[in-house]
């Protein structure tokens, strides 16, 4: 049985996981390394605020995470597939750690997050 995400390092535990399959896929890899060139040591951390506001209501993200995303976008345009891409590997990284109320909630809201992106960055 898994367990629920419940803890800032169970977050970690999700980030690093889902981004190495992240990173290791070549059709939206290079948006981390080429683009936006992450440092995934330093990049870790901030995912892991972000979601621990959107899943503990905890108020250590301060970033606005559409700006940056929009800033992302314009140097090389994110399409629907890169964001199809991402939840996929979101959801069933989630899927493959965690079970519960909070997993059910990350992929719900990753769901929502990625919606709202695409009808604010995609314009075609």
């Amino acid at each position: 049985m898994k367990n629920d995400i419940e803890t800032r390092e169970d977050i970690i535990l999700l980030m690093e996981s889902f981004y190495k399959k992240l990173l290791a896929d070549e059709r939206i890899a290079y948006i981390f390394t080429d683009v936006a060139k992450i440092n995934i040591l330093t990049h870790i951390p901030i995912l892991a605020d972000f979601w621990e506001m959107i899943l503990f209501q905890k108020g250590t993200y301060q970033k606005n995470v559409m700006q940056l995303h929009k800033e992302l976008s314009d140097k090389s345009p994110i399409s629907k597939e890169h964001f199809n891409i991402w939840l996929g590997y979101f959801d069933a990284t989630v899927d493959e750690l965690f079970d519960g109320p909070n997993a059910i909630l990350a992929k719900q809201r990753a769901m929502s997050i990625a919606t709202m992106m695409q009808i604010k960055l995609i314009t075609k």
